[in-house]
């Protein structure tokens, strides 16, 4: 329980709240404060996943909090776009300028003019996206596609399932045999991983597919490193095996699917020679993993969004939904697939009411993906001529950086960015926000690796003239001379609305018990298991094996492999070019996100690097150490090698983060990413992306 008051009404208190990160675990964590000023922030040992344990760059995020280099107080760009030189103005001049320049531009182009951009920097029920929505709705502006990540894996797994649902990730402790697939755990989902150990100390085995050798592969009982993007040949060698063999659940299979016979006719066609052909893998080793899975009960599938970053991402989790669909792993505590225990909340929690009520906010969309495509096409009618953004860093965090980089440096684009710090964004934008921290607002936070909401209570005042996402809406408003009642919703108005306490999930959660608690499970049934007995919101009730979804969007209604134009197998031509396949992940505990990138306790010794095999190394005669050039027709970038056997021959890796002004040539890694949208939902195939390593001087 929190402190409110302190021990005698006076002295120190402690404040319950909930971490904000795009990260599964949504962790609980106490703040100490002492005279107005946060001194202490540990983990809420009372929290059932996360245990008392933070992370290493939440544990020092009061460096953060009181950071020199924080923003502070609006700023007006004086020098050229790019440069970061700004000069102080007050909250009046700032909000009077935005509201000119947005009312100018409108007049002349039509609402459509105007794009808000935003992703997970912070990650909540209204301090994510929430008035945003009506204000940019009354204006008319254009709609951001936010469907970077996840998406593509969850409209993958639906094509199978009917939806994003899965059992409950901590019965991963009745699981006895466990499938890492694509996911880091031990880094970017670390507070699972006690869970997986658990299972492990009762006799499970742990199995990291990944095509990097990660921390986890190196953690667990069995590690298979298909090439990138290869997955669904993997799979389908998989599915080979476990029909020809029969080790098939078809009891289940007869009462709870629909297409079995033509997924056999398929998979008869992919014996495990063919599939190690694809992947990388051998046909032995498939096999015997198709045995195991198929052989140990439960199995449990579990993966987060790194696969689905290829042009066949939805195939991938198409064909990855289809394992415990064969098997009946559904129907056992400790069995099925999860990919991410969100879809339990997004389908509990209601959006807010746009101003026309429930009709369609009718003006056109872009995938912010394309941000940078949008902002160079002089086509594109009518033009983006007003950008607000919040919540991101698309300079750094989109693909193909380079084109983002351009277009916000447009003369004629204003750009408005709400942020903490001066980010590589932000060094482009006319106006610069001063944004609060997770301490210093209120939010629910939900949680995509858990089932438990997250209250987050403000610890302390806003630092300096900072104001959190949804007061900067409500100002804007105001000084766009809007009257409508609903742009102008408090807080706390705003977070009942979005708690329909009217859905059976929401029984007995209230915002008085969330304040109270400071995290509840939601209401649903324990042991979780939401396909036991079938039941799948699919057309046909049951698990689609050939997916009628699928087929609807043109795509090909079995799990099926073909190669990317930028991956194994795939554009000949392009391959002589470009012989190596980059993946651009994240390496470093206190370094996951692009926004601790300033902060000198966070960020790894050494600067950006490119990981790179010794066989390839030595090809083009490229020694540990040495500086060289990773390009492809999108940029050039300029690293340092590390000659590696995390990476296997043919692949090569720059960790995801750093901003322009850490790399030696002012690009980062994300300047070389593919930014072509994948085959459904809306993602990108950032992993798709192939690349040359040239030595720039000899050590």
């Amino acid at each position: 329980m929190p402190d409110p008051a302190g021990p005698d009404g006076a002295g120190p208190r402690t404040v319950l709240g909930t971490c904000h990160h795009d990260c599964p675990d949504s962790c609980g964590w106490v703040v100490t404060v002492e005279d107005g000023r946060a001194v202490r922030l540990r983990g809420n040992p009372d929290h059932p996943y996360s245990r008392g344990e933070l992370c290493p760059k939440v544990n020092r995020l009061l460096d953060r909090v009181y950071s020199p280099d924080r923003v502070l107080t609006p700023l007006l760009r004086t020098g050229a776009k790019g440069e970061g030189r700004f000069r102080p103005i007050g909250w009046d001049e700032a909000l009077a300028r935005i509201a000119q320049e947005w009312t100018t531009r409108i007049a002349r182009h039509g609402g459509e003019t105007l794009l808000g951009f935003h992703s997970a920097g912070t990650q909540g029920l209204i301090q994510m996206t929430s008035l945003d929505r009506r204000l940019f709705a009354a204006l008319g502006a254009s709609r951001l596609d936010a469907t970077i990540c996840g998406s593509t894996a969850r409209t993958g797994v639906a094509l199978v399932t009917g939806s994003g649902l899965g059992p409950d990730p901590m019965d991963v402790v009745h699981s006895r045999f466990v499938v890492l697939w694509g996911t880091n755990t031990r880094l970017t989902n670390r507070h699972f991983w006690p869970f997986v150990e658990q299972a492990r100390a009762a006799g499970a085995t742990v199995v990291v597919i990944d095509p990097l050798r990660t921390a986890t592969a190196d953690a667990a009982d069995w590690f298979v490193q298909p090439l990138p993007g290869t997955d669904a040949a993997l799979v389908l060698g998989m599915l080979h095996v476990i029909v020809a063999e029969d080790l098939v659940d078809q009891a289940w299979v007869a009462a709870h699917t629909s297409g079995y016979a033509e997924l056999c006719e398929r998979v008869a066609a992919w014996p495990p020679e063919r599939a190690a052909a694809a992947c990388g893998v051998e046909a032995g080793e498939i096999a015997a993993l198709a045995r195991a899975y198929a052989t140990t009960r439960p199995a449990l599938i579990r993966t987060l969004i790194g696969a689905e970053h290829h042009e066949h991402g939805a195939a991938l989790f198409q064909a990855m939904a289809t394992l415990p669909s064969v098997t009946g792993a559904w129907r056992e505590r400790g069995g099925g697939l999860i990919r991410s225990s969100g879809s339990w909340i997004d389908e509990t929690l209601r959006e807010l009411d746009l101003p026309d009520g429930d009709g369609p906010w009718a003006t056109r969309r872009i995938n912010m993906s394309h941000l940078g495509r949008v902002l160079l096409d002089e086509r594109f009618d009518p033009p983006l001529t007003a950008l607000y953004v919040w919540n991101a860093n698309p300079a750094v965090t989109l693909p193909a950086a380079e084109s983002v980089r351009r277009g916000l440096a447009r003369d004629d684009l204003f750009t408005v960015v709400h942020e903490q710090f001066l980010t590589d964004t932000a060094r482009y934008a006319d106006v610069v926000l001063p944004a609060t921290t997770q301490l210093e607002h209120v939010d629910v936070v939900p949680a995509w690796g858990h089932l438990y909401l997250g209250w987050n209570e403000p610890a302390v005042e806003p630092v300096g003239e900072a104001r959190s996402n949804t007061e900067v809406f409500r100002n804007l408003a105001a000084a766009l001379g809007r009257t409508e009642p609903w742009l102008f919703e408090s807080d706390e108005a705003l977070i009942e609305a979005r708690l329909d306490l009217g859905h059976e999930r929401l029984a007995g959660i209230t915002v008085d018990r969330l304040r109270r608690e400071g995290f509840v499970r939601l209401s649903v049934p324990d042991p979780l298991l939401p396909f036991a007995e079938g039941g799948f919101p699919t057309p046909s009730g049951r698990a689609e094996l050939w997916s009628s979804a699928a087929a609807e969007a043109g795509l090909d209604p079995l799990p099926g492999y073909r190669p990317a134009r930028e991956g194994p197998g795939g554009d000949a031509g392009l391959h002589r070019r470009f012989p190596l396949q980059l993946l651009t992940p994240k390496t470093h505990p206190g370094f996951l996100n692009s926004s601790y990138s300033p902060l000198p306790r966070h960020a790894p010794d050494g600067g950006p690097f490119v990981e790179i095999d010794p066989a390839d190394a030595a090809a083009r005669g490229i020694t540990d150490g040495q500086p060289v050039r990773v390009r492809n027709d999108r940029a050039t970038l300029e690293v340092v090698a590390r000659l590696s056997v995390r990476v296997r021959p043919g692949v090569v890796a720059v960790p995801f983060g750093w901003w322009q002004g850490q790399h030696p040539d002012g690009r980062t890694a994300n300047a070389l990413a593919n930014d072509e949208l994948v085959d459904l939902g809306g993602g990108v195939a950032f992993s798709d992306t192939l690349v040359e390593v040239e030595p720039l001087e000899p050590v």
